[in-house]
């Protein structure tokens, strides 16, 4: 597993995705590195990011019966993680469905604020990275109302950060307040102690380590 992190790693990094240098992010942090998945924006590279959402979520091995992303970033994250799970090996071509939400409901046609597959059994929440948590609790409210369970929370990095901003510091990461208020299991592709594994073992990336060991420290979990 290991392996396919560090895959994931350079993969980012390949696509100007992940960089390092100084960043003023939502927070007020200044962060030594920066991730901005908005960046896989080809189609190959879409194609490639779906495989590792869909490997890492069977690697997880948890029962699920089908996706769900919430808009904008989720939709299509959830529909390549579809695309890639049903020609999966390890899925014997098993039709995965999905579904994902409008910001804002239909009032002609099929109506609503849910398009794609209906809404039941036990769904994995496809997104990107898990911030402040809202689009998790409203994923959440949605999935529930429609009578299925939330088993799941699938995303591409665990930045391993307390919430807050840069005087204030809470006790706890986004992730982790997920995983406390709703029970779920929060999977990632990769988290911060992977880049930084990964920069231990690229000596030409290695003089980053001292600013992010230092900024995982002050704000890490």
């Amino acid at each position: 597993m290991q392996a396919l992190r560090n895959q994931f790693v350079q993969f980012a990094l390949d696509q100007g995705v992940l960089r390092f240098g100084q960043f003023e992010v939502k927070s007020g942090r200044i962060s030594p590195y920066f991730f901005n998945a908005g960046l896989f924006n080809t189609g190959n590279s879409v194609q490639r990011l779906a495989s590792f959402y869909a490997q890492t979520l069977l690697n997880a091995q948890i029962d699920f019966d089908m996706l769900y992303g919430p808009a904008y970033k989720g939709i299509p994250l959830v529909t390549a993680t579809a695309m890639a799970l049903g020609a999966h090996p390890e899925r014997e071509e098993r039709d995965v469905p999905f579904a994902f939400n409008r910001k804002e409901a239909k009032a002609h046609g099929e109506g609503g604020v849910l398009v794609g597959a209906p809404l039941k059994g036990r769904v994995v929440i496809v997104d990107d990275v898990i911030t402040a948590g809202t689009s998790v609790r409203e994923s959440v409210e949605i999935i529930r109302a429609q009578g299925a369970e939330p088993v799941a929370v699938l995303i591409a990095l665990d930045r391993m950060e307390r919430a807050g901003t840069a005087s204030q510091v809470e006790t706890y990461s986004a992730v982790q307040a997920v995983q406390d208020e709703f029970d779920l299991q929060v999977i990632s592709i990769a988290s911060l102690a992977d880049i930084m594994f990964y920069l231990e073992n690229t000596p030409e990336l290695v003089t980053h380590k001292t600013a992010i060991a230092a900024y995982r420290q002050r704000y890490g979990v």
